[in-house]
């Protein structure tokens, strides 16, 4: 099953609807609860940090029966270096993304945590790409 989401950078009153429809969808299969918490996480961790960061991004979702494989593409600013923010506590958020409750370094250590498989690339000035995997 596959599924497509975009997300508008900036909004977010709309930040998190992609990854709580993913995770009513795959709450209907045969997985256990706490890989849904986990899947359910990373989502929604990676879908802010498209929020916070980036101009707009897309989710693309391929859920199989033995995995569910997410990627994150965005248009933004990129990550300047990648093993800086996967440090916990480290973030490049605004002082009005902060103000809002978001932005405290947390999402990419969240996201590798709560994942089987992590890959990040990104391009300084264009954008970033995210892809994880959660094996059930």
């Amino acid at each position: 099953m596959k599924m497509q989401y975009f997300i508008q950078g900036g909004d977010f009153s709309a930040g998190g609807r992609a990854s709580t429809e993913v995770k009513s969808i795959i709450k209907q299969f045969n997985i256990s609860p706490e890989k849904i918490r986990r899947i359910a996480i990373a989502l929604y961790e990676a879908e802010m940090n498209v929020v916070a960061h980036a101009f707009k991004g897309k989710m693309d979702v391929d859920l199989r029966p033995d995995h569910i494989r997410v990627v994150f593409i965005d248009e933004g600013p990129g990550i300047e270096d990648i093993d800086k923010a996967m440090e916990e506590g480290f973030s490049t958020a605004s002082d009005e993304v902060r103000q809002m409750g978001f932005g405290a370094g947390m999402g990419l250590p969240n996201i590798k945590r709560n994942c089987d498989e992590m890959l990040l690339s990104s391009v300084p000035g264009k954008g970033t790409r995210l892809e994880i995997k959660v094996l059930f």
